[in-house]
């Protein structure tokens, strides 16, 4: 959800820059910064990020640059020139020479100095609007780029996760004939002279059907393809691939928990770093 996005454009005595920065963030995040004169349209501003931006801490920056001579801010000279014409009376009444500092004084004084406030053109919001729509678009056009880039990622670590589960295969045999043994070698330990070995057989069944995991790496396979094909979709999916991520991380635990076996549990710790992996780079995605 990184992006940076910027757009400019020049009226008659004025430049109008727009800057949008984007980060990640699990919700729409909008904060503005606006020159005075375009303040009032704040919530239209935030509406066209909203529209299309979706998620992300976003920065939007409008500001002015004037190009001409002219000012907002105007000397009144009718006012100055009745101040100094006061003063003037008053020193040669006063027998006080008229110094030249007198005029800075005179500045300072109430109503020598005024602010006409410019008025939008509706006409020139117009063309702003347009230019605030190619900055988004800068913006999207910088996440589609890094969104190839996370894509990538995304599906390389996927694949890590399924190309593991394949190797899980050649350690189930292995395993249940270890349990196998290590129970018989444990009866003979506590020196059990007479063992029934139909309740025996059975109560083992039982035993390795609690400790079978091929339920959990069909389940796991399925999500990883879900994944793989949510990815697909020309939607916002980030939220989506993040609950199924979750349910990864699920069935990666129950296998990490069932395994028994050191070398299936290494696979496991691969897996799960992986997984943070993707969990990483999600939140970056739409």
């Amino acid at each position: 959800m990184t992006g940076y996005g910027k757009a400019e454009c020049e009226f008659s005595h004025k430049k109008i820059t727009i800057e949008i920065k984007s980060l990640n963030s699990k919700q729409l995040d909008v904060n503005t910064r606006i020159s005075l004169l375009f303040r009032e349209k704040d919530l239209e501003i935030r509406r066209e990020l909203s529209d299309k931006l979706v998620r992300g801490k976003v920065d939007f920056i409008l500001y002015t640059e004037s190009l001409g001579d002219e000012s907002a801010t105007k000397i009144n000279a009718g006012i100055v020139k009745g101040y100094y014409k006061q003063l003037e009376e008053i020193t040669t009444d006063l027998n006080i020479p008229l110094e030249n500092s007198v005029l800075q004084a005179i500045l300072s004084l109430p109503e020598v100095v005024k602010n006409d406030r410019e008025e939008l053109d509706d006409q020139d919001w117009k063309s702003i609007l347009v230019k605030i729509a190619e900055a988004i678009e800068a913006l999207d056009q910088f996440r589609i780029q890094e969104g190839a880039i996370l894509k990538q990622d995304l599906v390389s670590n996927i694949q890590s996760i399924t190309s593991l589960l394949t190797e899980v295969d050649q350690y189930e045999e292995e395993r249940v004939t270890r349990i196998k043994e290590k129970i018989y070698e444990g009866l003979k330990d506590i020196s059990i002279e007479q063992v029934n070995e139909n309740r025996l057989e059975q109560e083992m069944i039982f035993y390795l059907e609690k400790m079978d995991v091929n339920e959990e790496k069909v389940r796991l396979l399925n999500h990883c393809n879900y994944f793989l094909e949510t990815l697909e979709l020309d939607e916002p999916v980030g939220k989506k691939l993040g609950f199924i991520a979750q349910e990864i991380g699920r069935e990666v635990n129950t296998l990490g928990s069932k395994a028994n076996h050191t070398e299936m549990q290494k696979l496991v710790i691969r897996m799960k770093d992986s997984l943070e992996k993707i969990k990483e780079q999600l939140l970056n995605v739409l």
